[in-house]
């Protein structure tokens, strides 16, 4: 297995802005959790006398799209084109999520009301660009054999009008071991690769998709191994290649970038281009959505990873859910503004 490390040449990074400028060009369709990140935002100053826990004045809140939708809201930010497939619950949440999506133009034909469940909903409490805690509105339970029939074949009339399917699994009852079966049939069917940012208990879903995006913990879990050197990540990289027989495995390393796993048996190290880390809530739907930008534009693997890995950069220097813009990419590979 040859292992290398990659950087940004000139050359490079030039090539890497011609398939930017081929984005608009591209159709996704993203399928999976779709969900609200509402952000609580205020200072602390002193604890609180009933309990050992810092009192939070608020100063104001703010409300994202999350999951599979800010994948969706990325692949738009980064000029694509994208059909957004998943399920909301009949509330104001939903409600919400509908209004911002149009709003994005991102197509929402593929998104289905169920009565039956909520919205999910994750709230952070952030006090001086720290989050102080996290709570979540949610079922988790897989969805209704209706629904999941109603996705299907939703996904199977459109899926010969996109140029790739990205799965966003959150672990928040879309994304099914049956649901994946019949997507990889489709998408087989009418040659069109599936990009997934995984779920360690799903890991038997995505067998036979084009590549994986796990982060470090995901991948070591998933592979079963307990250590965290740089052998025991190697090791990880081959067995999940070998175990779901795809094209390619890209392993993101927070502050130590990312390691792609390829089939052929390349191995490549890519140094983080952030500055500074201040939040990596979102940066996996940021990593998925313009990987798969960068290969339906036609990138090689490695040129679509350094794209993902540059747009990865930016986004973990903005607290809170964020996108990235496609001129602000292109402008950070030409090195004319830091990460």
């Amino acid at each position: 297995m040859k292992s290398s490390s990659l950087n940004h040449k000139p050359d490079r990074a030039e090539r890497l802005v011609q398939y930017c400028k081929r984005f608009p060009n591209v159709r996704l369709m993203v399928v999976g959790d779709v969900m609200l990140d509402h952000y609580i935002w205020g200072g602390v100053e002193r604890i609180s006398p009933e309990a050992p826990v810092p009192v939070v004045a608020v100063s104001n809140e703010s409300i994202h799209l999350g999951g599979a939708a800010n994948v969706a809201h990325n692949v738009v930010s980064l000029g694509g084109k994208v059909e957004l497939c998943g399920v909301i619950g009949k509330d104001d949440f939903g409600g919400r999520i509908l209004r911002e999506l149009k709003r994005l133009k991102i197509g929402t034909e593929g998104l289905r009301v169920d009565a039956d469940r909520p919205t999910t909903k994750k709230t952070r409490v952030i006090a001086h660009n720290q989050q102080v805690v996290r709570f979540d509105r949610e079922q988790r339970q897989a969805v209704s054999e209706k629904i999941r029939r109603d996705l299907l074949e939703f996904i199977g009339r459109r899926i010969r009008r996109v140029d790739g399917l990205v799965v966003s699994d959150y672990s928040k009852g879309v994304i099914t071991g049956e649901l994946m079966k019949d997507v990889i049939g489709l998408a087989r069917h009418h040659d069109v690769p599936i990009m997934v940012d995984p779920k360690v208990g799903h890991m038997s879903f995505y067998k036979g998709v084009h590549v994986i995006t796990p982060n470090t913990t995901e991948a070591f879990g998933a592979a079963g191994l307990e250590n965290r050197s740089e052998d025991d990540l190697m090791r990880a990289g081959q067995i999940l290649l070998e175990r779901l027989e795809c094209r390619a495995v890209l392993i993101t390393r927070g502050e130590h970038g990312m390691s792609l796993f390829e089939s052929n048996g390349k191995v490549t190290h890519i140094p983080t281009v952030a500055r500074e880390v201040y939040d990596v809530t979102g940066a996996g739907d940021t990593v998925i959505a313009t990987l798969a930008l960068g290969l339906c534009a036609g990138a090689a693997m490695q040129d679509a990873a350094l794209l993902a890995n540059t747009a990865a950069g930016i986004v973990v220097g903005i607290v809170g859910t964020a996108t990235v813009r496609q001129a602000r990419l292109t402008q950070v590979l030409r090195g004319r503004i830091p990460s």
